[in-house]
């Protein structure tokens, strides 16, 4: 178990980390989600121990372990920008670990080719790094951190420089591989689709702060606040400022939104509404579907998708459809939104919707 007990970190009088506490337990998936500057690089190096905290301490197991450096550490880090050792073959490499921990030849030998098979690296065990492609180094760095068998795993967005099929693949093998190992896997990103794909457990940073964590499924469908909700959607939330009257929210235009249940009762006045692009459409989905006009902005089509850019009453919001649109920029179009699955936030920034209300 890795636990931070009000830690902080700051750097000539610029917090990087705010005051955190944080609980991982072995043989779990853990995501640190947040823009970049967000402090999720800054937290796994305190974690590893290439850093020492400010304030608080950094336990392993019951032991405290703050300010043991990192060569004294059951640790493995992979970075985005990949680390080898140029003079060495991607065999090596992926060997060396194992060769420092005093294991046999023929473990070495079983271990390399299964972590090289693994990430397709078996044609290059012989090559130097050098010699290969960008996406090949970082797979020789992951296979490198797979062999050594570490008791906390940090990768900070390991798959960025990989192809979509790779990166796909190793989003589905990576948990599994550490998870069996009972290792602590941390593990960082700016896409909160990834995190979604990982699954386990998920912790949203915004300015060297944690906002939330938890499993990461009710992270995204129950957001704390504002802020966490808006870390953990891409494309970006659509946000409005909107006026309780009874059992009615009111938006701008007098578009009336029925109050989710439960909050009928609460007080009249300003609030935030908050709601997933794919909740908006182009025709009423359910009866309880509420129409609003809107003006076209942009419409990106991916293929299988339509991200359609808009301008209600001078907001900005994306909806995201299925399939092809074939809507001009400066059309007028009539939008639906889902009362049933927007979120609502007090002034502060406090979520107030309830939890069953929050579909994704």
């Amino acid at each position: 178990m890795l636990e931070l007990r009000n830690v902080s970190k700051s750097v000539s009088g610029e917090t990087h980390i705010a005051e955190t506490n944080l609980t991982l337990q072995r043989g779990t998936l853990n995501v640190l989600l947040g823009p970049t500057l967000s402090g999720k690089t800054s937290l796994m190096r305190l974690m590893a121990g290439l850093d020492k905290p400010t304030t608080g301490t950094i336990h392993v197991d019951g032991h405290d372990v703050t300010g043991q450096p990192v060569q004294r550490r059951n640790v493995a880090m992979v970075y985005q920008q990949f680390i080898n050792y140029p003079a060495m073959t991607v065999y090596d490499n992926i060997a060396s670990p194992m060769r420092l921990s005093g294991k046999s030849a023929a473990i070495i030998d079983k271990e390399v080719k299964q972590a090289a098979d693994l990430l397709r690296l078996g044609p290059f065990l012989d090559r130097l790094p050098l010699s290969l492609s960008g996406g090949q180094q970082q797979r020789t760095a992951l296979a490198r951190a797979i062999v050594k068998k570490a008791g906390l795993v940090l990768l900070d967005e390991p798959l960025a420089n990989l192809d979509y099929k790779l990166r796909e693949e190793l989003r589905a093998e990576l948990p599994k591989i550490f998870a069996e190992s009972g290792a602590i896997f941390v593990y960082a990103t700016t896409e909160p689709s990834e995190a979604l794909l990982l699954g386990g457990n998920t912790a949203t940073l915004s300015q060297g702060r944690i906002t939330q964590f938890g499993p990461t499924i009710d992270v995204f469908r129950s957001p704390k606040d504002l802020i966490t909700a808006t870390t953990f959607a891409d494309p970006p939330l659509n946000i409005i400022a909107v006026d309780k009257r009874g059992k009615e929210f009111v938006l701008d235009g007098n578009i009336r939104l029925p109050v989710p249940n439960g909050l009928e009762a609460r007080t009249d006045g300003s609030y935030t509404i908050a709601f997933q692009p794919h909740h908006l459409a182009l025709a009423p989905q359910t009866p309880e579907a509420v129409a609003a006009p809107a003006r076209v902005m942009v419409t990106e089509i991916t293929g299988s998708e339509s991200f359609i850019h808009i301008d209600f009453s001078g907001h900005r919001w994306v909806m995201l459809t299925q399939g092809v649109e074939d809507i001009d920029v400066d059309d007028a179009i009539s939008i639906y939104i889902d009362p049933r699955h927007i979120m609502v936030f007090d002034t502060d920034g406090a979520a107030v919707t309830p939890a069953l209300q929050r579909a994704a």
